[in-house]
């Protein structure tokens, strides 16, 4: 909402700078996007009249002219715009002058002393470029400042409004906030019934109610097209970012402004029989004024006569019964249309008018009928004119329910010790009518306030008016104690400690992701789709972390970045069963080098199993079994799921070639990703005594089928192990010489301890035995020679 500083203060005129009144709206919810002077700062300019002009001697172009400043002798001006003439009233830019791009001195023109220069809306920095000079009309003051004479020291204030404030769509409904806020006295134009000097009206009919529950029309014949828009009237509208069109247009645009009410007149002639507000009907279209066909869908409300559509209802009026050369009679209308009805149907169409801006928002419908009355004086006044009486069709409408304002808990609530003369005056302040009953007031808000409907709105509207900086700023009292913290529970912050020890870096990356992603990665058939994402990129909800990291791999990569360690913590979203599921996820990606540069060790890519370790690092003390299973991410032959008690709760595994190949990497990435649950719980340290005696350890080679899985051969072990083996563990693999083909030699590490005694070599070797016969037995393992 643009408009002239100049224009509010003839409604209210606080005593405020232009700055504080600015940081007063800002402060009351309506903020001030931008205070633009009108014009630039200059001095010493006034109004000149041009007595006479003489060619100049040595130039075609310029002319010598005698200017009237209204005192003393006339000035010697040089000129050379082509609009110059005598008679003509013209900014005169005296010697001194500082003007906003150059300073006026006495000069020669070739050869022709000049006191001055008549100046250009360029020149003054009004406009940007100019034809010729700027012409004031023939009545302008000679003389007389041009700042004053033509407004030039107001300011221009652009709001930023809240949808919900569509009261302040209007210079009266600005000059409400600012009385409120301020308390000052407020001044509206008074607006009197015209005098009915015709008979004649046209039939309106309005068969839908609830979508227009109130219409306003008269006829005004007479209107004398030619006449001009008052100067007053075209500067408020051209400082609002309206163009002048012609005198009744301009009208309907200024008590557009002035009030907030949408008018729109139609050429009398122009309409057949009456006007009815209906719905589209099928196959009906309209021309509108920008010139626009369109297709009328059953859902647009229309203004209509008996040859049809004659303009789309609260957004834009049709082109064949527009107010153009020529008209004499006018039809002049004001209506209420519901919000519902006008929402989102303009931008549908492609059309984006001040008066849908308006009517979608909600415009105040107690004044329809005084803001036809405040267009039909405009009109009289400025085209004369004879206007018959108001055609009106009524209906239901909306009601304002009373509010209840508990006194108590608006000074809970906003921390101000309010007490009943305040609360009062401030809904004073705000035009509200309301009965208070033992500290509770129902009140009654405006017609114009569509934003009020429940007790938090009336106490914002008191802490708004009460002013947010007057409220103080109060620190909270609270003691403070330790939360406790179960030694069961590790939090997701413990794991992120971890992971970055371990040289990976955290990224964030939306939950949007790219459908194509959720098509390589996560082997899901319907991902959860957006309704309206914000880039066709983003369409659907990620089920799996590997998208967004293999992202910021090409990222890095594409910036030279020949190392990358990266982890999410996040979430997933994929439905099971019919029913929305969206668990933490824990993800990670390893690409390049092992370890950083270095001298000590040799450069080696990271594999499979240094990423695993990084994993039995998360799980630790706990352990979790990582089992051979194909991925659709994965490498086949490199791919793991991780099982955690009797569950799978995770996957690790190198980058599928095809996926490798399509996103061009030069090396394929190790990826793993886990529920965050799963490593959240950790068991509580236990005491245990230390050994008092030494433990025996025993190593033994035995030679297994190649396809068996060493987890499978160590956790039949476990299960079956005497009770004195503490421990036994894999220190290598050998294949080759010695060793049959399909075959593989396994060297296991067995501890024995008792935690009472010394061990025997008898029992020692008994317990050997044992575990070979269960190795053999069992896997079919044979002792190595």
């Amino acid at each position: 909402m643009k408009f002239s500083e100049n224009w509010l203060r003839t409604f209210v005129n606080p005593d405020l700078t232009s700055d504080q009144l600015g940081h007063q709206l800002t402060m009351a919810g309506l903020e001030v996007e931008a205070l633009d002077a009108v014009a630039p700062a200059f001095e010493k300019v006034v109004i000149g009249e041009v007595l006479s002009l003489d060619k100049h001697p040595d130039a075609d172009r310029l002319q010598v002219c005698q200017v009237s400043i209204g005192t003393g002798a006339p000035l010697q001006i040089v000129c050379g715009a082509k609009n110059v003439h005598v008679g003509a009233r013209v900014p005169c830019a005296l010697v001194g002058a500082q003007l906003p791009a150059m300073t006026i001195k006495q000069a020669k023109v070739r050869g022709v002393e000049s006191s001055g220069m008549l100046c250009s809306e360029q020149e003054l920095g009004l406009a940007e470029a100019a034809e010729g000079l700027l012409l004031l009309p023939a009545d302008a003051p000679v003389g007389a400042d041009i700042r004053t004479y033509l407004d030039l020291d107001d300011k221009l204030f652009t709001l930023k409004l809240t949808p919900n404030r569509s009261d302040c769509l209007s210079v009266a409904g600005i000059a409400r906030e600012v009385a409120a806020v301020t308390a000052s006295s407020l001044t509206f134009p008074k607006i009197a019934a015209s005098p009915q000097t015709v008979s004649d009206q046209f039939s309106v009919t309005v068969e839908e109610g609830q979508a227009c529950p109130r219409y306003c029309g008269r006829i005004i014949r007479g209107v004398n097209l030619a006449a001009q828009t008052p100067v007053w009237m075209t500067r408020r509208l051209e400082r609002s970012g309206l163009r002048c069109i012609n005198p009744v247009v301009d009208v309907t645009n200024y008590v557009l402004l002035e009030l907030g009410q949408p008018l729109h007149a139609f050429d009398l002639h122009k309409l057949q029989d009456a006007i009815t507000v209906r719905f589209a009907r099928a196959g009906e279209k309209l021309s509108l004024l920008n010139e626009q066909e369109i297709s009328l869908a059953p859902d647009l409300l229309v203004i209509a006569d008996a040859s049809g559509p004659v303009a789309l209802a609260g957004i834009m009026g049709g082109l064949g019964s527009a107010v153009s050369d020529g008209c004499h009679d006018i039809f002049l209308e004001s209506a209420f249309f519901t919000p519902e009805v006008i929402a989102g149907k303009g931008r549908r169409l492609g059309i984006a008018t001040d008066s849908s801006f308006r009517f979608e928002r909600g415009v105040d419908f107690s004044a329809t009928r005084d803001a036809l009355e405040r267009a039909t004086e405009l009109i009289r006044e400025i085209c004369g004119g004879e206007a018959g009486p108001i055609t009106e069709v009524a209906g239901e409408l909306p009601q304002r329910e009373p509010i209840k304002l508990r006194a108590d808990r608006a000074r809970r609530v906003v921390g101000i010790n309010f007490d009943a003369a305040q609360i009062e005056e401030l809904l004073f302040r705000l035009q509200m009518s309301f009965v208070c009953d033992h500290g509770t007031y129902f009140v009654v808000p405006p017609s114009y306030r569509f934003d009020l409907s429940i007790e938090e709105d009336l106490i914002e509207e008191l802490a708004r008016l009460y002013g947010y900086d007057h409220i103080p700023a109060v620190a909270p009292h609270a003691a403070l104690t330790m939360l406790a913290q179960p030694e069961a529970v590790r939090d997701a912050m413990a794991l992120r400690h971890l992971l970055v020890a371990r040289d990976y870096q955290e990224v964030i990356n939306y939950s949007f992701v790219d459908a194509g992603w959720e098509q390589d990665f996560s082997g899901r058939d319907a991902p959860i789709a957006l309704k309206n994402p914000i880039a066709s990129q983003m369409s659907v909800m990620r089920s799996t972390l590997c998208g967004g990291l293999i992202d910021n791999l090409r990222y890095n990569l594409n910036r030279k970045q020949e190392r990358v360690r990266l982890f999410e913590v996040g979430r997933a979203f994929y439905q099971v069963a019919g029913e929305l599921q969206q668990p933490y996820k824990l993800a990670g990606l390893c690409y390049g080098a092992s370890k950083p540069e270095q001298w000590g060790e040799a450069a080696r890519p990271v594999d499979f199993f240094d990423v695993k370790s990084d994993l039995e690092a998360l799980f630790w003390p706990q352990v979790a079994v990582f089992k051979a299973a194909p991925h659709p991410a994965l490498h086949p032959g490199q791919a793991a799921e991780i099982r955690f008690g009797d569950k799978v709760v995770g996957w690790l595994g190198v980058l599928h070639p095809n996926w490798q190949q399509k996103y061009e990497f030069p090396v394929a990435p190790v990826l793993f990703e886990l529920d965050l649950a799963a490593l959240t719980h950790v068991p509580v340290p236990a005491y245990a005594d230390v050994p008092k005696f030494p433990a025996v350890r025993r190593d033994l080679a035995i030679v297994v089928d190649e396809g068996l899985a060493l987890q499978t051969l160590l956790d039949g072990l476990r299960e079956a192990q005497p009770g004195i083996v503490s421990d036994i563990a894999l220190f290598d693999v050998y294949r080759g010489q010695g060793v049959d083909f399909g075959k593989k030699s396994l060297a296991l590490r067995m501890l024995m301890q008792d935690t009472q005694k010394t061990l025997t070599d008898a029992e020692v070797d008994s317990t050997v035995a044992q575990v070979t016969q269960l190795l053999e037995v069992r896997f079919n393992a044979k002792l190595r020679n």
